[in-house]
Parts: C-alpha cells; structure tokens; sequence
C-alpha cells in the first residue's frame, strides 16, 4: 500500500507539479481513501521519502558492524554493502530525484533528511568509540561521498553504483593524502614550480 501510495504522488507531482496535487487526487489514484493515505503517511511531502528511515537504520547497523579499519575506512565499508541495494530501481529513483529536484519544499525536506542521516552516522560512528568532531566530519563527508556516486548513477552512468561509489571514495583518500593537486592540469598561464631530483 505505502508503494502504491508513492508511485501515485511521484506520478501526479511529475504531471501537475507537487503544489497543485492534492493527497485525496494521490489517494484516488492509488485506489484507497484519503483517510487511508493518512494513516500511512502525515503529509504531502513524506510519502516521496517513503524508505528513508529504513535506509538509515540499515546504514547505522553497517558502521556498527564494521570490521576494525580506518575512519574512513569503516564508512567505505558500511556505505560498500549497502551499495547493491535498489539497483533494479534506479528508474523509479531518478524519477523521485527529479520530483525533488523540481520542488522547492521536497528540496528542503531532502536537506533536512541528509542533516538527520548524517548525524545518524556520527552517532553510530561515536558508539564505536570515535570522538564526536572526528565522527560529524568524516559523516559528511561519506554522506557527500554516497550522494555524488547517486547523482552520477541517477544521471544515466553505464556504470554500477558500487563502482561509482568506490570510485568518489577514491577521490575522498586522494585528498586526504594531498595528492589532489597532483591529479590537476596546469593551470594556463602560471608558471609551474621545477621538480629538483
């Protein structure tokens, strides 16, 4: 019922825009009572984010059960075996990306989950023993990590979202050893530094 009730929001804020659906017009489509839709979902915004307190608990349960590496390592780890997750449903997730992208008040709430999946992942990350400034800054950057693997896999990449995910975590380790500027052209017009050997 809760995925009948999502596919039918998404279709109809994707036709006639969030602000000019109604959930009685979302509740009829799904073929159930508005009294019905209310008792699954509070408002007109979270039945888009219908799964999202499932992934956190599923991504919080990951850190913990985490072998013993590196901070970053751990969040590699977790956020690595969560990665096969919705493979198959990466139509029905560009789609929701795009009613969110398109909105104003679901971008919004979209932050605000993030804030709250973040400090999810510091609290989870704290519970293994991590002071709290080192585990809120690795957290986001891993969350920032897992959300540019899923914009590129949403945007249509050939590849799979765990080799986009390693791939962003690649580039987080490149930067964390300074090797960033290696990986950089020559900037036009600056003199380069000479290399002494």
């Amino acid at each position: 019922m809760r995925g009948r009730l999502r596919a039918a929001a998404l279709e109809l804020y994707a036709e006639r825009g969030y602000d000019r659906t109604t959930t009685a017009e979302v509740a009829a489509l799904a073929g159930v009572t508005e009294r019905t839709y209310f008792r699954h979902f509070p408002d007109k915004r979270e039945v888009v984010f219908d799964g999202e307190a499932a992934l956190q608990a599923s991504m919080t349960a990951a850190v913990a059960g985490a072998p013993e590496l590196s901070l970053l390592g751990v969040l590699r780890h977790a956020f690595s075996s969560l990665a096969s997750h919705g493979e198959d449903e990466r139509d029905a997730q560009a789609h929701q990306h795009r009613v969110i992208t398109a909105t104003p008040e679901l971008r919004e709430r979209a932050a605000a989950k993030t804030v709250h999946l973040t400090e999810a992942v510091t609290d989870a990350l704290e519970r293994r023993g991590t002071p709290r400034h080192l585990g809120s800054l690795a957290a986001a950057c891993g969350i920032e990590v897992l959300s540019r693997a899923r914009r590129e896999w949403l945007d249509g990449s050939s590849r799979s979202f765990a080799a986009l995910l390693s791939d962003a975590f690649d580039d987080l380790d490149l930067l964390v050893r300074g090797g960033a500027q290696d990986a950089l052209p020559p900037a036009q017009g600056v003199e380069q530094p000479l290399h002494r050997h």
